[in-house]
């Protein structure tokens, strides 16, 4: 079965990769939702200077050793690539974060499915 890939859009935005810490640690106070292969935290900027959708991923060490956080993390960023530019929105911060074993075994488009459900249900819940 051939990988689902979002199609292109006009309105797919460039995404922007968190670096500072306090970005993740903002994240981590806001929004959560966990799935089977990953947890999505996403928090609206307050400052809304530059309106792009930014993310960024952790794996601990409880995901693996070296080998299996990088793969994890590999997997993550496509996932990324490939949902947020549609499913994102502007102004907004993503974290991925790995889970233990499901997040590197899982197969790819469950993890697409997990991905979408979360940002669906993350922003349900927001506009309630």
């Amino acid at each position: 079965m051939a990988p689902f890939v979002e199609p292109k859009t006009a309105h797919a935005a460039p995404l922007v990769k968190l670096r500072e810490r306090s970005d993740y640690l903002a994240a981590a106070k806001a929004k959560r939702v966990s799935t089977t292969g990953l947890v999505l935290q996403a928090r609206k900027r307050v400052e809304t200077s530059a309106p792009q959708t930014r993310y960024g991923i952790t794996c601990s060490k409880k995901v693996g050793n070296a080998v299996a956080r990088n793969r994890a993390k590999r997997r993550l960023r496509a996932l990324a690539n490939s949902v947020l530019p549609h499913l994102g929105r502007n102004g907004w911060d993503y974290v991925l974060i790995g889970r233990a074993q499901t997040t590197i075994n899982q197969p790819f488009d469950m993890l697409l499915e997990n991905l979408r459900f979360a940002i669906k249900k993350l922003h349900q819940s927001e506009t309630r």
